[in-house]
């Protein structure tokens, strides 16, 4: 008996996400809305030490969400791509 893999894609037409360049575009997001509602004097000065961490906190756990979604694809990707057993001629 001979196993041998049969490669089938599921080609969606999407690449895969870079999560450090989702992450560091999230994180500049933020940052700049940040400044934007800095300069808008939207909130008191004592507030600002509780808004500069948000983008980070918000960007990191797109980072995360991004990774665990990453490997699930990975992972079911994988199960497709099985062996199957060729029956002996």
């Amino acid at each position: 008996m001979s196993t041998t893999t049969t490669p089938r894609r599921l080609d969606s037409g999407r690449h895969p996400v870079n999560v450090g360049h989702l992450v560091m575009g999230l994180a500049f997001l933020g940052l700049v809305l940040v400044w934007a509602i800095i300069q808008g004097d939207l909130v008191e000065d004592e507030d600002i030490r509780w808004l500069l961490p948000v983008p980070w906190v918000l960007a990191g756990a797109a980072g995360l969400a991004a990774t665990t979604l990453a490997s699930r694809r990975s992972s079911r990707q994988s199960l497709v791509d099985t062996p199957e057993e060729t029956p002996k001629r």
